[in-house]
């Protein structure tokens, strides 16, 4: 059958410390230039800014920067970076956030729902000096529609173990917790414990726009994501995994996990 035909929907299944489910798209373009002496420009970092209330933490996962002079790009750069410009006097300076979608390091792109970066929006470019533009700053954008957000800090949540599990999902004491009041926690304190869980709401995936995952996890035991699908009977199809995580080693991290490609892998 044709894509269109069907009306697809998800449920998201495995242990989750802390998520956001996301709306959007974005695209970009090449840049060369003619100088034979460059100017250079110095990025520290890119931190994000959020209202935890509504758009959850700040922890992030920016690695690269995509450099735009006079609206064109110039190249992504791995933070920290030092890198030629060829250009000279004052030109528009803007930075796209970017991410390695779904962890993977061949698989970058700036992330469409954090805004572009337009401070300064200026800069004046001298051949052979080196300008610090320091540690840049980003914002979920407007336009992102955030349709699910799990922290854990509520006696209710939006998980539901499956009937698969031999545990259930606990909340962490203040020396674990990522921020808030808590996160999630599961222990498999027994030879052949499993754990499963599933969101109890399902989400349908648009067949034109961008859907990730935002998680942020620590563990210690290896843990699969993916999705359940269903069609418009909600009759369930399959089961799809997406990605494995292994042990974090007593860290925090964040992922980006692009979603909609379940939508292109099954259909």
């Amino acid at each position: 059958m044709r894509l269109m035909m069907f009306r697809k929907y998800l449920h998201i299944f495995s242990f989750v410390l802390f998520l956001i489910l996301l709306l959007s798209q974005t695209s970009c373009e090449k840049f060369s230039g003619d100088q034979t002496t460059p100017a250079y420009l110095k990025i520290d970092s890119i931190r994000l800014t959020t209202d935890y209330s509504t758009q959850g933490t700040a922890m992030n996962a920016i690695t690269d920067g995509w450099v735009y002079i006079d609206g064109q790009l110039i190249g992504v750069f791995q933070l920290p970076a030092t890198f030629p410009v060829l250009q000279e006097g004052n030109h528009t300076f803007s930075v796209l956030p970017g991410i390695k979608k779904d962890g993977i390091s061949s698989t970058r792109v700036s992330y469409p729902f954090y805004n572009e970066i337009q401070t300064p929006k200026t800069i004046n470019l001298v051949a052979g000096k080196t300008l610090n533009a320091g540690i840049l700053s980003t914002t979920y954008s407007t336009k992102t529609k955030f349709i699910w957000r799990e922290d854990f800090d509520d006696a209710a949540i939006t998980l539901d173990s499956t009937s698969a599990s031999t545990v259930r999902i606990g909340q962490t004491p203040d020396s674990l917790t990522l921020q808030g009041i808590h996160s999630g926690m599961v222990e498999l304190d027994t030879v052949g414990a499993t754990f499963a869980a599933a969101s109890h709401t399902a989400f349908a995936i648009p067949s034109n726009s961008g859907v990730y995952l935002e998680l942020n996890f620590r563990t210690n035991a290896p843990m699969v994501i993916g999705v359940d699908l269903y069609d418009a009977a909600e009759t369930f199809i399959t089961n799809a995994p997406i990605l494995t995580f292994n042990n974090t080693n007593n860290k925090w991290k964040k992922i980006y996990i692009d979603l909609h490609r379940s939508y292109l892998l099954f259909f």
